[in-house]
Parts: C-alpha cells; structure tokens; sequence
C-alpha cells in the first residue's frame, strides 16, 4: 500500500526549463532557493577537524550544541530562559517538517493547519499521516479538531513578515484549541525592511513566559549556506521536545557528529551571517527594480529570499513569459495559490545570474 501523495510539482516545470535553455544566452535559474556561495571557512574547518566520528552521535545533540543553540536564541532573537531541554537539533528543518505530524502522533480526522500561500512541506506531512489540512491565515477559521498549526515568517514563497500582534493572535487561538503551533522561522536572519531580525514566536512579547505547545523551528541552510550540511533545529516546548527526541531516538534520526561540530561554529560566528545578508541585500537591490520596471508587481516579500510578483494572469503564463527570456521561475499553484497569479523569484543566484537576469528584464 503506497501513501497518497501529490505529484512532485517540480517536474512540471520541465517544458519551460527547455524554453529557457534554448535561449541564446542558456538559462538563468531563478527558481530553487538552493544557495550558491561558499559555506563559510569557520564552519568548514569545524566540520573537518570532527571527522574522527566512530561513535554513535547523540540524537538530542551534544551538550555543546545545546547550549549554543540556547544562546543563539537569546543573543539573535530575543529569547531567554530557555535551557538544554528546550532545544533539540534536527536533520535539516524539511525532515522535521514533514514528519512533524507524525511524530505527535496525528491521523484521521485531525486537522493541520498551514498559511494560506505556503511551502507544500506542511501538505506533504499531514497527508503521510492521513489529517486534513486547511490552509487560513485567520485563526478565527482553525477548526476545533486542529492539532497542529504552522506559521511561516518571513513566509516561503511570499516574504511576508508576520508582526507580533499576529503571531500573538495566532497563539492565542492554538492555545483555545489545545493544538501545538510551531513557526517556521527558516528566513529570519533576512529582514529586509528593517536590520533586525523577524519576531519570533517564542518572543516574550508573543508568549508572555509560557511556552507550552509553542514551538520555533529553524534551520543553518539560508544564514549560512549550509543546505548540504542538513543542519536545522526546533526549540520551545519542553514537553513536545521531549517528544519528539522520544520518537526520533528510536527512528534514528540522528545528526552526525561533524555537523554538530560545524552548527555549533555557525551558530557563533555572526560575521559570515552579516556578509551573506548584505550579499543577497545587494542582488535584491538589483532585481527588484528591474522586474518592477518590467511591468510586473512585487507583493510582500519584505523578508526572506525571494520576489513575490504577478501581473494579475495565470502564474503559467507569468512562467512561459520569464522563461521566453531565459529565466526560469516558481508558479504560485506549487504554493497552493488559488488562483494563482504570482510566481516566485529567487534570490539565491549569482552575481553573474543576478546581472543577467536584470540586462534580460530590460530587453
């Protein structure tokens, strides 16, 4: 018996990457939010001086990590008071993601909350476990039998930054139904319209000092170039991480050794942080104004790594129009836009790209 899963959307995507190679100048792929500058010297020299890993690594994480974890809570976003037992690292903040439902023992007949424009991840682990999921941004609209709620800031694929009064809204409501409401903090160290970073959920301001079934999820991949060292981790709840280190210390999902050497590198050394921000800050400068100046809106997007525009017509469309000039981009129907009329454009592309891309725009 094979799960009931979406079709992967991606794949659909392969006729416009053919339009988009054949252009006389290739393709720039504006697409994947995959970074593509170097993983940072400091967090590198971590990893390889960890490399003598012949025991099992712990799953809750070494003590080390733990506590940097805490302190990198405290020092970049704000939160304090939170200890080891508050803080669990993951393999990448995706496996977390989809198999979040799961790990809290979800199934039939409950509900999943996600935004109303959001990352497929939050679908994809409540149809694993067989829960329903209902997409709203309202928490007036979360229905009774809701046990889990996902909130995305800055959001993936629109930017947008959730204030502090929402994300207090949206703990308020979780707390009324009983459900656990996690926040997918991904982006947070890229805040575009202000130089601190997005509020948290686990802000004092959001929770007061009760952390019960509220849960911040974050991941090393975009502040650090980290993608391919699967480097995440989730904090809050005592209780629900204590809950899911139960379940994952018997599925294995372990971290290995090296990369939580090289998380614990990462996660002191703001100066690689700093200079990543500033380099995606310089590509946005460049490419927003050139997708504006030809003709299209850019919606949100005041945080995190990517444009969100449209022109008001069918995201296919806006895709076959991007990529008649070489560029290929994101239709909001993969984030569950409906209708769909935006496309998402990412940031993580070369300077190279990022200057093509902008020449193409002005043609």
């Amino acid at each position: 018996m094979s799960l009931a899963l979406p079709d992967f959307p991606w794949d659909s995507l392969a006729p416009y990457i053919e339009r988009a190679k054949a252009h006389p100048g290739g393709m720039v792929d504006l697409s994947i939010g995959s970074p593509v500058d170097a993983t940072p010297a400091v967090v590198r020299d971590a990893l390889a001086a960890a490399t003598d890993a012949h025991a099992y690594p712990q799953t809750m994480g070494t003590p080390a990590l733990r506590e940097a974890i805490v302190e990198w809570f405290e020092r970049r976003r704000g939160v304090s008071g939170l200890s080891v037992d508050n803080v669990l690292p993951t393999i990448g903040s995706k496996e977390l993601i989809a198999l979040m439902p799961m790990l809290l023992g979800l199934g039939k007949g409950d509900v999943v909350v996600q935004p109303a424009i959001a990352y497929p991840t939050y679908a994809i682990g409540a149809a694993v476990v067989g829960a329903t999921v209902v997409a709203s941004d309202d928490p007036a609209e979360w229905p009774e039998n809701t046990k889990l709620i996902w909130v995305n800031s800055p959001g993936n694929p629109d930017g947008r930054v959730l204030s502090v009064d929402e994300l207090r809204a949206a703990v308020s409501r979780a707390r009324e139904l009983g459900a656990v409401i996690a926040g997918d903090e991904c982006y947070a160290e890229l805040s575009w319209e202000t130089d601190s970073s997005t509020p948290s959920i686990l802000d004092p301001r959001v929770i007061g000092d009760d952390r019960s079934n509220v849960l911040a999820v974050y991941s090393l991949s975009k502040q650090s170039n980290l993608a391919g060292y699967r480097a995440a981790f989730a904090a809050g709840c005592s209780r629900i991480i204590g809950e899911l280190l139960a379940v994952r210390k018997h599925l294995g999902l372990i971290p290995p050794a090296p990369v939580q050497q090289a998380m614990i590198a990462a996660l002191a050394d703001e100066e690689h942080v700093a200079a990543q921000r500033e380099l995606y800050r310089a590509r946005r400068a460049r490419l927003r104004p050139a997708v504006e100046a030809a003709g299209w809106t850019v919606d949100h997007s005041e945080g995190g790594l990517y444009l969100w525009v449209t022109k008001g017509q069918d995201s296919w469309a806006s895709v076959a129009e991007f990529a008649e000039l070489g560029i290929l981009v994101a239709p909001g129907s993969f984030y569950n836009e409906a209708p769909a009329k935006h496309v998402r454009i990412a940031l993580t592309a070369t300077d190279a790209d990022i200057d093509t891309a902008v020449a193409r725009l002005a043609l």
